[in-house]
């Protein structure tokens, strides 16, 4: 709906043009907007003419004008001055505000589209019903993109991004929880899903300059139909989640880049729990020392190459083997082996999602 904001604006700038007072009210009479106080008469006979079959009708010095929204009544006009230019005077404001009532509620419509479309919330037959009534192309290629800051509520960070990248163009920018800003990409024009970097890099650039400096953002991968919009926003959200897991160091993360990641990220507990007992046995992982924990890390980095990791940690190559060694012996793995090294890197893996949802348990409790 409207809000009396821009009903205020529209009617004060109707006023300083038209030399006339203005008046918005609703069926009841109850003032929503006006230039001046001197309505107070003419909203005790709002309500008749409300139920009048008029359009357009005088009282004392007052004219009166039907605003709808679908067949609907939705507010009443009143103007009080404008001689014999008056009734076009009022027609025109009239006509100005119900213009406005319609695009915004076009405007309310297509966000709440845009959410159920994103929620899952709509059946096949829906989706296409309402994209064709609100002039929504079903056919064009698209990508969700979700943007989460540090902030408890996002809403700065929409207004933001409503500006930046909703302003204009076939793109969508809503928002379904107090969490995140969902921008649904047109790539239309052009664009690829691996301009979609791009695209986030420069979001991450415009919120910075806006003084949002702790902002991370996942995409899903771009869907040709407007029925697989909410797969790439499951996609996207994943993304997010398990780059918290595995990718701190980043913040733009991509569905498509998530390796083994996302199917660690789908694993129930129990099961990751067993399979660290059968790996590590008695061992806890967490228990490492931090020396070994940068010796594999840093061994891992380098592709498994014992030389290089030993020249990137200013250690000899003795001094290196020596460690795998000991932690051949405590573990039973060889990292020097290929698929000993694969297993123990999934386990440390696996290890850090236990420890991340375990912490968000707690988080939640």
């Amino acid at each position: 709906m409207i809000s009396n904001q821009v009903l205020q604006s529209t009617i004060d700038g109707i006023q300083t043009i038209a030399k006339v007072e203005l008046g918005v009210m609703d069926s009841e009479g109850r003032e929503q907007a006006v230039t001046a106080p001197v309505f107070s008469e003419a909203a005790s006979f709002v309500p008749k003419f409300a139920q009048s079959p008029a359009d357009t009708q005088s009282w004392g010095d007052f004219l009166f004008f039907k605003i709808f929204d679908e067949q609907v009544l939705e507010f009443v006009l009143v103007i009080q001055g404008g001689g014999d230019n008056g009734l076009v005077i009022g027609k025109m404001a009239a006509f100005q505000i119900q213009g406005l009532v319609g695009a915004l509620k076009e405007r309310y419509d297509r966000d709440s589209f845009i959410k159920n479309l994103l929620l899952d919330n709509l059946l096949l037959v829906d989706i296409y019903g309402r994209a064709k009534k609100l002039h929504i192309s079903a056919n064009t290629p698209r990508v969700v993109i979700i943007i989460e800051t540090g902030e408890e509520k996002d809403q700065g960070t929409l207004e933001l991004m409503q500006q930046y990248a909703g302003a204009g163009g076939n793109d969508f920018v809503t928002a379904v929880d107090e969490n995140g800003v969902i921008v649904v990409k047109d790539l239309s024009e052009g664009s690829k899903q691996s301009d979609v970097q791009r695209m986030a890099e420069a979001y991450i650039a415009f919120l910075t300059k806006n003084n949002i400096t702790d902002a991370h953002i996942a995409y899903g991968t771009a869907v040709g139909e407007l029925k697989e919009v909410s797969r790439s926003y499951k996609e996207a959200k994943m993304a997010l989640d398990v780059g918290k897991i595995f990718f701190e160091d980043r913040n733009i993360v991509a569905y498509s880049q998530l390796g083994i990641g996302r199917l660690i990220y789908q694993l129930p507990i129990p099961l990751c729990k067993m399979f660290i007992r059968e790996v590590f046995g008695s061992n806890n992982p967490d228990d490492f020392d931090e020396e070994t924990l940068t010796t594999i890390n840093k061994f891992f980095e380098n592709n498994l190459n014992v030389s290089e990791t030993s020249r990137q940690l200013f250690i000899h190559r003795n001094t290196l083997v020596y460690r795998l060694d000991k932690l051949q012996k405590s573990t039973g793995l060889d990292l020097r082996v290929f698929d000993d090294a694969i297993t123990f890197k999934i386990a440390l893996m696996v290890v850090k999602y236990m420890n991340y949802m375990s912490k968000m348990d707690t988080f939640e409790y």
